[in-house]
């Protein structure tokens, strides 16, 4: 079933327990906070619907039709039909909502290629994890996750204090119906805005921290379930003329509580093994798709920054110029590369034990790399091209609702080749998107979404082929035949 907008938005007033602040949210589709975001969610589901989409944003299995990020890869058309309905989502909210309906759908999706590995942990897990994938599916139902401890939580000691309320989220009790979890998790992205919650974790544990690892998922509306939202930007947009952006695309952030929470066995899918909550993400194909939805939303990001780049040449009349047009020549060169990576990873595509293709783990972690550790330069060098341009605005659109002031306004800001008013609206849109608190949380979050750099460079490191690369250095050498030693006269004589 293909939901719609106002299905999504009335499965939202579900008695969800959302704190921004000490305010708890009654409806989080109403609230000045959270509503306009929710609606840009509520429209992913309605464009994908629409007759120009719903060819590629959906498939067709057993009579019913799904959403394609739920797709199970058989062949390249296959994950290309994926990577461009991540591609069409992305476009729709600019690249600002990471942790669209489809980034853990990709990732449960991964997970459910391969059941026999929870199967492996307990007899019924396996069966647990294709139900809860076949849910999700068939609700179209938007999940996000929590799958690192609290910062300042991390030390084992801290799990073991005697009589004392655990920091980190962990199972306390296995009853016949189901377990029982208490703690905190992080960081919920767009939680507020979701159906499911999927935990886990994508954090090493040590042996000692075996009570941590669960992975499990629980409504939204679980009783004993509270989404502590960060501060709200969308609830600071000026206008939507001042924040385009902001006042829109806000997917917000969230710690999760967890008191007392029952979860059922047929939502638990793998307990007690340490090593396993997290290696199942990279022992299956689920962290390379869930990754390469997220590094496709950041190539829409990518093109639509390189646009902001040339408008603001443009505008500023400095296209002439050969350092500028240097710069965008080598953000042109960026984002082509970046396509091309991407592209990259369905040609050289991998397939599991079963069939399965999914997209090229060396490739999709170079990108990775790549995207996590440029955005920010990306970032400044547009910022430089804007100037002070962003400064010299008036300090909202108001002035533009007083005849006398707009005119003055039209008189003394406008520029060759553009009026005052788009010179402003293009302003306030550049600054929305690389300038703003709104933009700042962006910075960090392209920097930390996939883990700590460190990371990231260990996922390069260990899925490069070494044995190959030494190999061609040692055959070469092997070639290397040694001169013959030259005799001297003397020597002969």
């Amino acid at each position: 079933m293909l939901r719609t907008g106002s299905d999504y938005l009335e499965a939202l007033r579900d008695g969800r327990k959302v704190y921004i602040g000490s305010e708890l949210v009654e409806d989080v589709t109403k609230h000045h906070a959270f509503r306009n975001t929710a609606r840009s969610f509520a429209e992913l589901y309605d464009r994908k619907r629409a007759a120009e989409n719903i060819d590629t944003t959906s498939y067709q299995e057993g009579g019913e039709r799904f959403s394609s990020w739920f797709l199970m890869a058989r062949t390249k058309d296959d994950l290309r039909r994926r990577t461009e309905t991540h591609r069409r989502v992305a476009n729709w909210s600019y690249g600002l909502l990471g942790r669209s309906p489809d980034h853990v759908a990709s990732f449960v999706t991964g997970l459910a290629l391969e059941p026999d590995l929870f199967e492996a942990n307990r007899h019924g897990f396996g069966k647990n994890l294709v139900g809860y994938y076949d849910k999700l599916r068939r609700g179209d139902l938007f999940a996000s996750y929590v799958v690192i401890a609290p910062q300042g939580a991390r030390d084992p000691q801290m799990y073991q204090r005697e009589g004392k309320k655990v920091p980190t989220l962990q199972v306390t009790a296995e009853k016949d119906d189901g377990i029982v979890l208490n703690g905190v998790k992080m960081l919920g992205t767009a939680t507020v805005f979701s159906d499911e919650l999927w935990v886990g974790n994508l954090l090493p544990l040590a042996p000692e921290q075996k009570g941590q690892a669960v992975t499990c998922a629980v409504p939204m509306n679980a009783p004993g379930v509270s989404i502590w939202a960060r501060k709200s930007f969308e609830d600071y947009a000026v206008s939507e003329f001042d924040n385009p952006f902001t006042s829109h695309f806000d997917e917000n952030d969230a710690v999760v509580i967890f008191e007392d929470v029952e979860v059922p066995w047929e939502r638990v899918f793998l307990l007690d093994d340490v090593v396993m909550s997290r290696e199942m993400y990279f022992k299956t194909p689920s962290h390379v798709m869930g990754n390469h939805q997220a590094i496709t939303r950041f190539h829409e990001k990518m093109k639509l920054i390189t646009g902001i780049a040339y408008c603001a040449a443009e505008i500023n009349n400095v296209l002439q110029v050969p350092a500028v047009r240097d710069t965008l020549a080598k953000l042109a060169a960026l984002e082509a590369g970046l396509e091309a990576m991407i592209a990259g990873q369905i040609e050289a595509a991998e397939k599991n034990k079963t069939g399965f293709l999914f997209p090229n783990r060396r490739q999709l972690y170079a990108a990775l790399h790549w995207c996590t550790n440029n955005y920010q330069q990306v970032a400044e060098i547009v910022r430089e091209l804007l100037g002070a341009a962003p400064f010299q605005m008036p300090a909202d659109c108001t002035v533009l609702a007083d005849a006398r002031l707009r005119k003055t306004f039209e008189t003394y800001w406008s520029v060759a080749g553009t009026g005052a008013v788009d010179r402003f609206r293009f302003t306030r849109l550049a600054w929305d998107y690389l300038g703003s608190e709104l933009a700042s949380r962006h910075g960090q979050y392209e920097r930390f979404y996939a883990g700590p750099q460190f990371v990231n460079a260990l996922y390069n490191f260990f899925n490069c082929p070494w044995g190959e690369r030494k190999a061609a250095i040692a055959a070469i050498m092997e070639g290397m035949a040694e001169p013959t030693p030259k005799v001297s006269l003397g020597a002969a004589e």
